[in-house]
């Protein structure tokens, strides 16, 4: 019998013991970076917000640009993890030890193609989005230092995504702990020019996130490299190897292109979204944070079930890890339907802690009484989704990203608001339907089981072979 992963120091072992109390120890540290990260954006919502409502546009324009390059960081990534979690199941250290430091290795050359492009293209981009003009010049400002972080953010990633692949959500929390510490005293340092540094504005905020950024990723560096618990990347790891990097990106690549089909989705929708005026864009934006709070839990049991369900695969137990996304779904389902309540009774209220325009929380309530139970419901589809990157079949994830994006809420959002004469109630109505059934196709494509199959090649086999002879 394998000795438990906390005495070899590699994280926690989900493949044996009580599943529900380990899923929880695994997604609670989880809940609470992604919760960080969330005030991370709020914080500066909140500062710009006494700046006026179009300083409010440049963090809700830039967070849709900005989600593009997230998630192809985010799907790029989950190749590495899926193999990270599947070789530590199956008990193949050196395996698991090249596989993080191939995926290192492509994210960060990653992150400096990502933010060359976007310095190149943002000011067209920014016209085609149709930012309002009264914003245009802080949004393009607040941009471009949001690109400047790129690389130290794909770093960050890579570091956060192998620590849970590894069953450690307790060393990226501690990361974000110091980031966002760091991001909130900057803040207002910067935006209203307190103490020593001269009144930036809405650059301050972009300033204040990209340093931020820099000094996480440096840390999720020297902890990959160091090797805090008991695993480290070495020089070895780093050197290419196309088998792995090659097994990374057939599981990586569905994701980076459904989760990046996505993001520009949501980018197109914010131009819907820009054409009724900066009230119902700040509005959009205040939603948006508020929503993507409320689903903390279902970020939290996603990543644990993603872990769950790579490291029982691993370890040639399929049951086990279905077993274990019954579990997180009750739990999230458990949760999330308090938390949604409260969105849907008291939305016009929770905006107001971040801006006092009556325009702006008139269409704020609409947006939380039409969309409560699509969060909810949203719920769920994270799970799944989390199982499906854990197994590393994500051509599912892929195709439900997609179909929910471009196959029902643009369209939609489009025909309700526009030709129909809905305004910005269609634009809400489209996101309910597109979630409800992306919630339906989902759960139906998890049940035929076809994601119950492991990735990683078998033990003593050519690839396996190699990288434990060069490391």
């Amino acid at each position: 019998m394998r000795a438990p992963a906390q005495a070899r120091g590699r994280g926690r072992d989900l493949t044996q013991g009580p599943l529900a109390p380990a899923l929880l120890a695994l997604a609670w540290p989880v809940m609470l970076s992604s919760l960080l990260q969330t005030l991370y954006d709020l914080a500066d919502a909140f500062w710009l917000g006494k700046l006026g409502r179009t300083a409010l546009v440049a963090p809700t324009i830039t967070l849709n640009v900005f989600f593009i390059a997230l998630s192809l960081a985010m799907g790029l990534g989950v190749g590495g993890t899926t193999l990270v979690a599947q070789y530590k199941g199956a008990g193949r250290t050196r395996e698991m030890e090249r596989a993080a430091g191939q995926t290192l290795l492509v994210l960060v050359a990653a992150g400096f193609l990502v933010a060359a492009i976007g310095f190149a293209v943002a000011e067209p981009l920014l016209k085609l989005l149709r930012t309002p003009g009264d914003a245009f010049a802080d949004t393009l400002i607040y941009l471009r230092w949001t690109l400047a972080g790129m690389p130290f953010m794909f770093a960050f990633f890579v570091y956060q995504g192998i620590s849970t692949g590894l069953g450690d959500t307790i060393g990226p929390l501690k990361v974000n702990l110091v980031a966002v510490a760091l991001n909130a005293l900057l803040d207002p340092l910067l935006i209203f020019g307190l103490w020593i540094f001269p009144p930036l504005g809405v650059a301050g905020a972009a300033i204040a996130s990209s340093l931020t950024r820099a000094v996480a990723g440096a840390l999720g560096l020297r902890r990959m490299i160091v090797g805090d618990h008991g695993f480290r990347i070495r020089r070895a790891d780093l050197r290419w190897d196309g088998s792995m990097v090659a097994r990374m990106l057939r599981i990586g690549f569905p994701l980076a292109i459904g989760q990046t089909t996505t993001s520009l989705g949501f980018t197109l929708l914010i131009g819907v979204v820009n054409t009724f005026g900066s009230a119902v864009t700040a509005a959009f934006g205040i939603g948006n944070r508020v929503i993507h709070m409320a689903l903390v839990p279902a970020f939290g049991l996603a990543q644990a079930s993603a872990t769950a369900v790579g490291q029982n695969l691993g370890a040639d137990r399929p049951d086990r890890a279905s077993r274990a996304v019954k579990i997180s779904s009750a739990i999230i389902g458990a949760v999330l339907l308090p938390v949604t309540a409260l969105m849907f009774f008291f939305g016009g209220p929770i905006s107001s802690v971040f801006v006092r325009d009556a325009d702006v929380l008139r269409h704020a309530d609409d947006l939380f009484r039409v969309t409560s139970f699509s969060v909810f419901v949203f719920g769920f589809i994270m799970v799944l989704m989390g199982s499906f990157q854990g197994s590393g079949h994500t051509v599912p994830v892929m195709v439900l990203n997609i179909g929910r994006l471009w196959l029902v809420r643009i369209p939609a959002a489009y025909l309700l608001a526009i030709p129909l004469g809905m305004g910005p109630l269609g634009i809400w109505w489209a996101m309910f339907l597109s979630n409800t059934l992306t919630a339906i196709a989902g759960a139906i494509w998890f049940s035929l089981g076809t994601w119950k199959r492991k990735v990683i090649e078998e033990a003593g086999s050519g690839a396996g072979e190699a990288s434990l002879a060069e490391g």
